[in-house]
């Protein structure tokens, strides 16, 4: 037995504990530490377990490309957990690029991207927009308001939701964006004039801070969410649990993972979760993204150790694990995962009440080769004039 052969396996975590979108990278932090608790009280890999060397970006990309710099150069980290917007990951892989690294990536995203030094684990667009465009243009109507903070993600986005609602016949009646710092005023005249164009939904790629301002001052204009709701693909529990359940109730999110979704390994991770971290907590897409793909790398470096990247890149491709949304697997050739689309509509609890749910996973298309719903065998479908307000 070699000296280094108990020493720990440190790995680099970079979700931001403080700025605009601390809410849901905290969670996703969270995810992250009890997959690594779980490993490691599991035995760890061959009996060495992982270290994790963590920082604060601040929701900023120039700390998260500074971090990840130091985590390479100065820690000898070579694999990163992390990231939640689109310019924070952007910032990120010049450095792997340069030290051979590898981000591990748990965020839904819009897509459009490849890169060698990256799994990505999040929602690809068509495992989320397509189906949420067919969903709101069958229950809610054609016309859609495109709402978004400003910066790569929501743009992107949009234009998919645009191209989707355009190539069904639909109409869009405006698309505007807001500082990822607007005050609660902006979102309150935004939302006067959508009160006054009446679309039949609204589309919003909103993050952070301004998620809870948005949803407030709808709920503030009197608007009605079995009329004219919110869609979004990054609404979820831990915005809604910063907004108050009643200002999000009857609104629509696509996500392949909700907290209520009813399999054996959610209600085991769920326990867990809240044994660890307390019943004030509450799971969503991007801490279950976080959760699992840290278990697919911890049986990775199994497979063929944690010193190489380019091994655990290959161990990586290929691999699969019943994570709490049912089975998952990264593809081979584009390393994204194949994941189980799902509506659903947030209810008075600050949970999801699924509308429906795709019967098998759906293999990734970050590139929206196919606009079609040729993947989506629905499980549940409620007809449109069945889809009440919670």
């Amino acid at each position: 037995m070699n000296a280094h052969s108990q020493d720990p396996i440190r790995v680099g975590m970079l979700f931001s504990e403080t700025g605009v979108t601390s809410v849901i990278e905290t969670s996703e932090r969270m995810g992250t530490l009890l997959a690594i608790e779980e490993i490691n009280d599991a035995g760890g890999i061959d009996g060495r377990p992982l270290e994790v060397v963590r920082y604060d970006p601040q929701s900023r990309p120039v700390l998260y490309r500074e971090y990840a710099e130091r985590l390479m150069a100065e820690d000898g980290v070579r694999i990163i957990l992390g990231c939640y917007m689109t310019s924070t990951r952007r910032a990120v892989i010049p450095v792997l690029e340069r030290w051979n690294g590898l981000l591990l990536y748990p965020t839904v995203y819009e897509g459009f991207e490849y890169s060698r030094h990256v799994i990505y684990t999040g929602a690809a667009p068509n495992q989320n927009s397509v189906q949420l465009a067919e969903f709101m243009m069958r229950a809610f109507g054609s016309r859609v308001w495109l709402l978004g903070s400003d910066y790569m993600y929501p743009y992107e986005s949009n234009r998919i939701m645009s191209d989707l609602v355009l190539e069904r016949g639909g109409e869009k009646v405006a698309e505007q964006y807001l500082p990822l710092d607007a005050r609660r005023d902006d979102y309150e005249a935004m939302i006067r004039q959508i009160k006054k164009a009446a679309p039949d939904f609204i589309f919003s790629t909103v993050v952070g801070e301004g998620t809870a301002m948005l949803y407030r001052a709808y709920a503030d204009a009197g608007l009605d969410p079995s009329r004219m709701p919110i869609a979004s693909l990054t609404t979820c529990e831990a915005e809604i649990q910063q907004m108050g359940a009643a200002v999000a109730a009857g609104h629509i999110t696509s996500a392949p993972y909700f907290q209520s979704v009813d399999t054996e390994a959610n209600r085991r991770c769920v326990a867990a979760f809240h044994r660890r971290f307390g019943d004030d907590h509450v799971t969503n897409q991007c801490w279950e993204a976080a959760y699992f793909q840290t278990h697919l790398l911890a049986n990775a470096m199994r497979r063929v150790g944690p010193d190489s990247v380019a091994a655990l890149l290959g161990a990586l491709q290929g691999s699969e694990f019943e994570a709490p949304q049912g089975l998952v697997r990264v593809d081979e050739q584009n390393h994204h995962c194949y994941l189980r689309p799902r509506i659903g509509r947030a209810d008075a609890h600050g949970q999801f009440e699924i509308l429906e749910e795709a019967r098998e996973w759906v293999r990734p298309d970050p590139y929206l080769v196919s606009h079609t719903l040729e993947d989506w065998s629905v499980k549940v479908r409620l007809e449109p004039s069945k889809v009440e307000p919670a």
